[in-house]
């Protein structure tokens, strides 16, 4: 229902744009029209999307760029293969089953955040006690020179 939903606003638009077109005798075939819109959408996403990436980018959040890339790729996998069981019969095409593989998606990705959490936070653990054994040996080096030189 929710496709549906979906689809039918694309198509009310769709026919928007194909009156606003006639009304203003435009001329503008189809596929000009597809050219036209889909780039105008595309190009507002980018700069909506590249300064948030650009700032991510910049806070070394790349996996939260990967993470959206990703994520937009499964949607867009998720609908390709509903629609191609129904153009081919070879299965039911259910907003479900894209609902439940996106949500396979973010559940295992899910899991891997955890697991890289801890794993980061052990290597951060090692690190802070290889840090204080470091400091810890140049302090004894440094009252160990001290003493010399007062010898």
């Amino acid at each position: 229902q929710v496709l549906v939903y979906f689809v039918s606003k694309i198509a009310e638009i769709h026919d928007w744009i194909l009156s606003w077109n006639d009304g203003i005798s435009a001329g503008f075939t189809d596929k000009q029209l597809h050219f036209l819109t889909i780039g105008v959408i595309g190009m507002i996403l980018f700069f909506l999307i590249h300064p948030i990436f650009k700032a991510l980018a910049k806070g070394g959040h790349v996996i939260v760029i990967s993470w959206f890339y990703a994520i937009t790729v499964i949607i867009v996998i998720t609908f390709a293969i509903e629609i191609g069981q129904q153009v081919t019969h070879s299965g039911t095409m259910e907003f479900a089953d894209i609902v439940f593989g996106v949500v396979g998606f973010i559940t295992m990705f899910g899991i891997f955040a955890i697991l890289r959490g801890i794993v980061m936070l052990i290597a951060s653990l090692f690190r802070r006690e290889k840090k204080t054994e470091e400091r810890k040996h140049s302090e004894e080096g440094k009252h160990s020179r001290e003493e010399k030189q007062r010898s």
